[in-house]
């Protein structure tokens, strides 16, 4: 379950101050995903942060009692001075895994070949993106947190595999997604919520939030 309660959320653009979250509260039980639908520059990316635990509210609480993933495609969480595999390692002990398992799925998903013992820091940007997701998908997640639909690269088998356990792992986990277009959510989710104006408006069908969503678009 992940509950916000009374959460508040803003911060100063320089001119003013943008409001993301005003009082929320809403809660996401395990086996209903959810889809939220929010224009770009209403606050996605803080929102999806706050979930995972990547950026506190300022008022309120946030509770989290069960296994929530980091974003996809979020690249922040690897350090770019270790390499490839002491970065997995690291993270398999940050989750109590077996860090030979977490290492050598890694580097069977993210086939870098010899950079996978090199420091992250020489990767390419898409090397690099295949070692995160790589990574996440090492992990297994109650609740899997995606940020304007699933994260890709340029290379094609890497996608075909990824995709394959991705999809295989939704099936049995709870998603939340958050985009600013109806479709990517249709794939994933049949509830929904609106966020706009630092008001997240909740919704029991995916229809009824586009409808809400269109109108005010």
């Amino acid at each position: 379950m992940l509950e916000f309660q009374d959460v508040s959320k803003s911060f100063w653009t320089g001119t003013q101050r943008k409001v993301i979250l005003n009082h929320a509260s809403f809660r996401v039980d395990l086996g209903r995903s959810l889809g939220i639908l929010a224009p770009n520059g209403t606050g996605k990316t803080t929102l999806i942060n706050m979930m995972a635990g990547l950026e506190k509210p300022d008022e309120g609480k946030i509770i989290r009692d069960c296994k929530i993933s980091f974003p996809l495609g979020f690249m922040g969480g690897v350090v770019n001075r270790i390499s490839g595999k002491e970065n997995a390692r690291y993270i398999a002990n940050i989750y109590g895994l077996d860090d030979d398992y977490v290492e050598a799925f890694a580097r069977w998903l993210a086939g870098l070949g010899e950079y996978f013992d090199m420091p992250v820091g020489t990767y390419s940007a898409g090397m690099r993106a295949r070692l995160t997701v790589s990574l996440m998908l090492a992990l297994d997640f109650d609740i899997y947190l995606i940020d304007e639909g699933m994260p890709t690269t340029t290379d094609v088998e890497f996608n075909r595999k990824a995709g394959a356990i991705l999809r295989e792992r939704l099936e049995k986990s709870t998603v939340i997604i958050v985009s600013h277009q109806a479709n990517t959510l249709e794939r994933f989710v049949d509830r929904a919520a609106v966020l706009r104006d630092g008001t997240l408006h909740m919704f029991e069908t995916l229809e009824e939030a586009k409808q809400l969503y269109d109108y005010t678009a």
